[in-house]
């Protein structure tokens, strides 16, 4: 076990003397209707141990059959990656022993993975690309799920007993692996961001996974190692395990270089171990001593025959696949003119689909950028929320701008509009009409709150007079006052010069 947890080197120091080594085992659970070797359903927050059979609790005599529908998500990921795809693989036993592993064994995929050989380009933030070579792409079952009780924030250390949930055991997995990357230094941390959210985001463009790792359809197990700068074999690895958030991953290969450094400066030896990320403390621990595929004792499955694929299947599912995330990105970008800046914003902030979907609305690019990127992002921070959560849809953002184009209402009413949208009170007209918030634009009553603005202000009115137009604005905060905020501010503007005869 490794007694280094606390002595960190700063990462920039780290980096001076040594090379990082990066590998990605990313997880993705796939969203067939039912399980990989069973008919049970494959569905997210069920009772406990209620989507389970026979086959996935491994009684005696049962015998496994292939869900088709994942082989074919397994091979359209597969062909996503650029990878090539196997005309003949097979299932293996992967031996060991956990509560969580009903029939003592995984059904996994060993030395003839149904894809093989692929790369993935990786843009990072300013525009700079990695490319990330892909060993592999195999199919298995996950696991059950173990609940720790009596424990510290719910790790099996210090619980008091375990509960075990078989819903999820045996549901469909693809694994996606990646040859060592090197050459990434210090921008290791971001490339491991980033290349795990490009995988997210090609599964949930693929239609294939549900792809939301707070639920754990994505995880990823992250290899780091150092090398010092003047070597030419690589580190000992370790491997955090499970870790299911894209800041996570950053941190938490930030953390291991930083921790790799200060063992390998002290003259002690890295221990080849899993390790166990914790988000409180932005820190890992460690787990057991990495095993080696010799200690899970692979053998062909017996009771599943290989899976052949044709030309023609494989063909025809690649003709299925959507346009490439990068590709959309390119194509949108030069659509809607945003600048390269403005652009990274919106990939960054994740609302991508929220402002295509307002777009093809009805919607411009420039009108939807400021209400997603703008209020929308703004409640949705405030409410410690992810924008998705708030409810708010395209057709809401169409109608709200359509108010403030035909005058009844203006930017600063609409934002209140939207609020009083998210708590549920309506449509944008809706709340508009129930709340009494249309712009006043009557003439009696803006020509009478502008002579009492005028009245209380006569410095401002011979600015005015004497041309100096901007101090129109000074009179706009009486005469909005007086109006709740509801002035039509371009009428109040006209009325001001038509009193004063200009």
């Amino acid at each position: 076990m490794s007694n280094y947890n606390d002595e960190l080197v700063d990462f920039d120091e780290a980096l001076d003397r040594y090379d990082p080594v990066l590998g990605f085992e990313v997880h993705v659970e796939l969203n067939t209707k039912t399980k990989m070797f069973s008919d049970a359903p494959n569905a997210f927050g069920d009772e406990p141990n209620t989507n389970v059979t026979p086959v996935d609790l491994g009684l005696p005599g049962v015998l496994p059959v292939v869900n088709k529908t994942a082989v074919e998500y397994s091979i359209l990921i597969g062909l996503a990656l650029n990878c090539q795809i196997a005309e003949k693989c097979g299932f293996a036993r992967k031996n060991y022993f956990y509560p969580d592993t009903p029939k003592n064994f995984q059904t996994s995929q060993y030395d003839d993975p149904i894809a093989h050989d692929g790369w993935l380009d990786i843009e990072l933030e300013d525009g700079e690309v990695f490319r990330v070579e892909i060993e592999r792409a195999h199919m298995e079952e996950d696991a059950g799920k173990l609940t720790h009780m009596g424990g510290a924030a719910g790790r099996i250390q210090g619980a008091d007993y375990s509960l075990v949930d078989y819903n999820r055991a045996g549901v469909p997995l693809v694994e996606i692996v990646t040859k060592p990357i090197v050459g990434a230094g210090k921008r290791a941390p971001e490339l491991a961001r980033a290349y795990v959210a490009a995988i997210r985001e090609i599964v949930k463009n693929l239609g294939v996974s549900d792809a939301k790792m707070e639920r754990g359809n994505v995880r990823c197990d992250a290899n780091v190692s150092l090398m010092p700068k003047d070597a030419d074999k690589f580190g000992t690895r370790t491997e955090t395990k499970n870790v299911n958030s894209l800041r996570a991953v950053e941190h938490a290969v930030r953390f291991e270089i930083e921790r790799h450094a200060a063992v390998l400066d002290s003259g002690a030896k890295i221990v080849q171990e899993t390790r166990h990320w914790h988000e409180d403390t932005r820190s890992t621990t460690s787990g057991r001593p990495k095993s080696d595929a010799d200690d899970y004792r692979y053998f062909p499955e017996p009771d599943l025959v290989p899976i052949v694929t044709t030309a023609e299947w494989v063909e025809e599912l690649r003709s299925r696949l959507p346009e490439p995330p990068a590709e959309r990105r390119k194509r949108l970008k030069a659509e809607w003119g945003y600048a390269d800046k403005e652009f990274r914003d919106v990939v960054n902030a994740g609302v991508l689909d929220e402002i295509e979907a307002t777009v093809a609305a009805g919607a411009s690019a420039a009108v939807a950028r400021k209400w997603w990127m703008g209020e929308i992002a703004r409640l949705a921070k405030a409410a410690d929320k992810e924008i998705a959560d708030l409810g708010v849809t395209p057709a809401t953002i169409v109608e709200l701008n359509s108010l403030i184009e035909t005058k009844k209402i203006n930017d600063k009413i609409a934002r209140q509009v939207l609020e009083f949208v998210i708590a549920g009170e309506g449509t944008p007209s809706e709340v508009v009409e129930k709340r009494g918030l249309a712009v006043v634009n009557d003439d009696d009553a803006l020509g009478k709150a502008v002579d009492d603005a005028m009245a209380a202000m006569p410095d401002v009115v011979e600015k005015i007079k004497g041309g100096k137009m901007q101090a129109i604005g000074a009179l706009m905060g009486p005469v909005m006052k007086a109006t709740r905020g509801q002035a039509d501010a371009g009428r109040v503007r006209e009325i001001v010069m038509e009193k004063l005869g200009l």
